[in-house]
């Protein structure tokens, strides 16, 4: 007599717009190929933000996404308006799922591409960069957003990348970033990554300025294989990956932890279509796909996924890649659904058919051994808006404030040199950066003498806003130039 099948409880949201009609068509799928599973329901989105909860998730959630671990969620709508913070971000950074691994592969000539030749892994950092959405408003005319990147979150997910890619045979990873222009941020993963790849001489490696890397993916989608890159290029590249793949509503995301794990469409929630019985269940099918491998239901994920091959094959397409002359019938989300569940156990003719692996992809992030540091200045940011904003005006009052400790080294306005020496026609800003730096060269400052300073600006009646620390780092420079400085 067999032993009952272990079942696996999943956490499930069923979302805003489209989220519940693609949710139950996926689970009508999962269901009907015996994927053993259970399931707790938690309610977040548009409705919890309704109630004042800013965050968009009830404490009590959380508990549910912990114990369980595997989280399968609907999208969802954030309204519009300050004050609302992005849930997807939220449980990504709060469950430490460090890794977004979002695959695409073209359908040609079932699903219309220019590029019938597409399979290509984008491998995104998570947690970090502009998405840590530190945010301030520090005049009357500038904002300014942290761009925030770490070398254990770096580390993390290049060697993420590179494990993937050895535990599905994948022959390249290029790590995209804009470097040349962020030396300090982009710059830092840009040489962990080269660091990472000399330990996979296996695989090869190579790294793209993000604007041609994007062309690339445009343009030229089969000269990569996976990528690896920071938080707000890996979302954009996946989006144009996708849809140059033939359709976003098509494709499926894994956020990976070494706790947690979510899995999602990439697509958002479309209102403006909810309720019609229209959308595509394709990309939250493929992510519950990538939910099933990831739990060890490899035989289960590929039976659906190639059942979903082969409907795709037959002709049976949602409203976003119907064409008239090519597909044979227009279905709705449920009717695709139940295409897909009347092809279970049958493969693509066409098509390539699926046999997934468990990849047992992890990684260890090795701890940053400390470096010994100087201060050797501060950047001191101002909100200035007088004598018609007059860089050199504003320069003598610093010069004159400057004391035995330190000497004004430049005056910045979003980001290029103003003072001394800078040219009548950039534009100010009423923000403005006031490099100060030891007096002596190559010398260093205090705590104390930086307040000293900044007791000194105030009762100059200057309003300082901000201020940074200038380090060196075992002797080298932890701070960037100015523009034309």
């Amino acid at each position: 007599m067999s032993q009952p099948q272990e079942k696996y409880r999943v956490t499930i949201a069923y979302g805003d717009g489209i989220g519940p009609e693609i949710m139950r068509a996926t689970l009508a799928v999962l269901e009907a190929a015996g994927a053993p599973l259970e399931y707790d329901v938690i309610e977040i989105g548009e409705k919890v933000y309704r109630q004042g909860i800013t965050s968009g998730i009830p404490d009590e959630a959380w508990e549910v996404l912990r114990r369980n671990r595997v989280f399968l969620k609907a999208p969802i709508t954030t309204p519009q308006g300050g004050g609302y913070k992005s849930l997807n971000v939220t449980i990504r950074k709060a469950l430490g799922l460090f890794a977004n691994i979002r695959p695409t592969k073209s359908l040609h000539p079932y699903v219309e591409t220019p590029y019938p030749d597409i399979d290509l892994v984008i491998v995104r950092e998570n947690e970090e960069d502009l998405y840590a959405a530190i945010e301030h408003r520090q005049t009357t005319e500038v904002v300014q957003a942290l761009k925030l990147v770490t070398r254990p979150g770096s580390e993390g997910i290049i060697r993420y990348a590179f494990e993937y890619a050895r535990a599905y045979g994948r022959r390249k990873v290029t790590c995209m970033s804009k470097d040349n222009i962020l030396k300090l941020t982009d710059g830092l993963f840009h040489k962990i990554f080269d660091e990472i790849a000399a330990e996979y001489p296996d695989i090869e490696s190579e790294h793209r300025i993000i604007d041609i890397g994007a062309a690339l993916v445009a343009a030229r989608p089969e000269t990569l294989d996976v990528i690896v890159t920071l938080n707000l290029y890996g979302d954009i590249l996946s989006d144009i990956a996708a849809q140059v793949a033939g359709s976003v509503g098509l494709g499926g995301s894994a956020n990976v932890g070494t706790h947690a794990a979510m899995f999602e469409a990439i697509h958002g929630s479309a209102p403006d279509i909810a309720g019609k019985d229209i959308a595509n269940p394709s990309g939250l099918l493929n992510a519950a796909v990538m939910m099933l491998v990831h739990l060890g239901l490899a035989d289960i994920a590929a039976r659906i996924e190639n059942a979903w091959l082969r409907t795709i094959e037959d002709g049976i397409h949602t409203a976003d890649i119907y064409r008239p002359g090519k597909s044979k019938k227009k279905v709705g989300t449920q009717a695709f659904a139940e295409a897909v569940i009347a092809r279970l156990g049958q493969e693509p003719q066409h098509l390539k058919p699926v046999h997934f692996r468990k990849p047992g992809v992890s990684v260890e992030i090795r701890p940053t051994p400390r470096q010994p540091k100087q201060l050797v200045g501060v950047d001191v940011f101002i909100d200035w808006d007088e004598a018609e904003r007059d860089p050199n005006v504003l320069g003598r009052k610093l010069e004159a404030l400057a004391g035995e400790a330190f000497r004004l080294r430049v005056i910045t306005n979003r980001g290029v040199k103003v003072y001394p020496g800078g040219l009548p026609e950039t534009f100010c800003t009423d923000h403005w950066r006031c490099r100060f730096v030891a007096a002596e060269e190559g010398g260093t400052v205090t705590p104390a003498q930086i307040l000293d300073l900044l007791r000194r600006i105030h009762e100059a009646g200057l309003e300082f806003i901000k201020t940074e620390h200038l380090y060196t780092f075992d002797g080298q420079r932890g701070f960037s130039l100015a523009q034309a400085e």
